[in-house]
């Protein structure tokens, strides 16, 4: 008998994908977590039914969310992801020869745990020494600092549950409070297929907060629409105005210089919502 698993991404439309075994399932504090082993993408994470990474397109979403943020800021010394517990970002922003602490939050700490046994490529940089992995509430964590950070990633789940809060403006005001004067954060901000609201209200609400804010792309096959966006927030430096000399090699699959700048250039209804 086949078993297949349908991530209902709509009421009207989903993904599925063949599974060959369960690797963990248990409901924790905070969230509904499955480990699952799938004929396609390797071992995949669920969280509350969502895919939120797997072994094959993972490198897509880690790159973009860091790669971007980190070339764009000139010296990047102290990073922050909120959320992220199955270590990808931190994988990535270890790359960048600059970076001297990367400071991961995760409210919930079985993410991390199991990611480190099922997810082990993508987990494989959490216990470097210039990383600290703190089991605690992202939202919080930002409302006590100040001044602290050069980039704040935010690796969120999709705005449902504990991640709710991390899609609020309040939230960005907190963020922007936590960078440094120059500071950049960015935050994943879902697809612009089914939630064109949620990017609209999110760039919005970002373009009130920080001088220079922009919104940018990438292609992900198994999160929905598998267009998803990512909205940048900058004090000082802008994204499209990185020069060539900055660039240094990093090993990637996706990022690359030239996808640098053209992942800002969008198709004509995803501008329409940013107006």
């Amino acid at each position: 008998m086949e078993f297949w698993f349908t991530e209902k991404q709509t009421e009207r439309f989903g993904i599925t994908m063949k599974i060959k075994r369960t690797l963990h399932t248990e409901r924790t504090d905070f969230q509904q977590l499955d480990m699952v082993e799938t004929e396609e993408f390797g071992n995949m994470l669920l969280l509350d039914g969502m895919v939120m990474t797997t072994e094959k397109d993972e490198f897509v979403y880690h790159e973009m969310v860091t790669h971007v943020p980190l070339f764009t800021h000139p010296n990047p010394k102290h990073v922050l992801v909120v959320g992220g517990g199955d270590g990808g970002a931190i994988r990535e922003i270890l790359k960048h020869p600059s970076v001297e602490k990367a400071t991961l939050v995760d409210i919930d700490g079985k993410v991390i745990e199991y990611s480190k046994t099922y997810l082990p490529t993508i987990a494989c940089a959490l216990e470097d020494e210039r990383v600290d992995v703190k089991v605690a509430d992202g939202f919080m964590h930002i409302a006590q600092s100040a001044n602290e950070y050069d980039v704040i990633m935010v690796d969120s789940t999709e705005p449902v549950g504990p991640a709710a809060k991390l899609f609020e403006r309040g939230f960005y005001e907190g963020i922007s409070k936590a960078l440094k004067e120059d500071g950049i954060f960015v935050a994943q901000t879902d697809n612009p297929w089914f939630h064109q609201e949620l990017v609209s209200n999110v760039y919005k609400d970002v373009k009130e907060i920080f001088p220079i804010t922009r919104l940018y792309t990438a292609n992900i096959p198994t999160y929905p629409s598998g267009m998803w966006t990512f909205t940048i927030g900058s004090k000082k430096h802008d994204p499209l105005a990185v020069e060539a000399t900055r660039f240094h090699d990093v090993q990637t699959k996706y990022y690359t210089p030239d996808i640098h700048r053209a992942a800002f250039v969008l198709p004509k209804f995803v501008q329409d919502l940013l107006k």
